[in-house]
């Protein structure tokens, strides 16, 4: 008979190896540029919950830097009919339904980023780049989601040791948080560009790991009606730097701000441990949230 494992053991461990992971992405970002979008290309990058996330980031920062129309979308909302130069899609599992059907639709070459090899989605796609080094076991994803960012942003001539650096530093304990996070009854998660991306992946992580309330909004979106639930007990986290005027607006409500001068996507592992502790004062199991699976595989229609 097999011993279950403590609550949690998977994605603590997953999380803290997050920084020698994206050091092997970084290495590898050169080897494999020659999958990933070419400059002008038009791109959609497809993928479902933390990989559209993830999805969404690539694509703000890919259309910033030049490198030509971008977009992204939930694999199952991908308008098939729209011509692009190449699709990207991200699936830790290489199992999802919608992922699949969304290669099966288009006519442009695929590319997918998987953590593991032979899968549907790696037989479907026209290549494959297979992050194996970056699989994990829990359901609630962490470490392969935040690998496969490093190397998108490292394809783009990102320069990122110092994220590295960063995320060491928060798995170090650096960069407390407000003691008040731990009992924060709601947390609103705010980013700008491609910050809104990963902001929406922090919200999502302790929805899913801790069942908190948590939303997610464009910084300058959040004062045209999401601020009126900011109040004392809650709280405000800014990934990346704030637009002028929004922190002072936030603090005036009375709710706990989070902001600081750490890379995004390092401020996001932040949130991943605050999503396991929270899971933990609650006796929640982070490694297996209650209604979720580590693939979404839907019957045949």
């Amino acid at each position: 008979m097999t011993t279950p494992s403590p609550s949690g053991t998977h994605v603590r461990a997953e999380i803290a190896r997050q920084p020698d992971s994206w050091v092997r992405a970084l290495a590898l970002a050169g080897e494999v540029a020659d999958l990933l979008p070419r400059p002008g290309e038009s791109v959609a990058v497809v993928g479902c919950g933390t990989s559209w996330f993830m999805a969404a980031s690539y694509a703000a920062l890919r259309e910033h830097r030049g490198r030509g129309r971008t977009d992204a979308f939930a694999a199952s909302e991908l308008p098939a009919q729209r011509d692009y130069d190449r699709v990207v899609a991200i699936s830790r599992s290489g199992t999802t339904t919608e992922v699949v059907r969304a290669i099966d639709a288009v006519r442009a070459p695929v590319v997918a980023i998987t953590a593991v090899a032979g899968t549907p989605v790696a037989e479907v796609a026209s290549e494959t780049l297979v992050l194996d080094f970056a699989d994990e076991r829990s359901v609630v994803q962490t470490v392969f989601a935040t690998t496969t960012l490093m190397l998108l942003r490292a394809s783009l001539g990102e320069s990122l040791d110092e994220v590295v650096d960063q995320a060491r530093g928060v798995l170090a304990g650096d960069a407390p948080l407000p003691p008040a996070l731990t009992e924060a009854s709601q947390i609103s998660f705010l980013g700008s560009g491609w910050a809104y991306g990963v902001a929406q992946e922090a919200a999502l992580k302790l929805r899913e790991a801790a069942q908190l309330w948590t939303d997610s909004y464009v910084q300058m979106e959040y004062r045209h009606g999401p601020i009126a639930v900011a109040e004392p007990g809650r709280a405000v986290w800014v990934m990346g730097e704030a637009v002028p005027g929004l922190v002072d607006d936030i603090v005036a409500t009375g709710a706990t701000l989070v902001d600081g001068d750490l890379d995004p996507l390092a401020d996001l592992v932040r949130a991943q441990l605050l999503a396991a502790d929270r899971a933990d004062r609650k006796g929640l199991d982070p490694d297996r949230p209650r209604h979720l699976t580590r693939s979404v595989v839907l019957a045949d229609s």
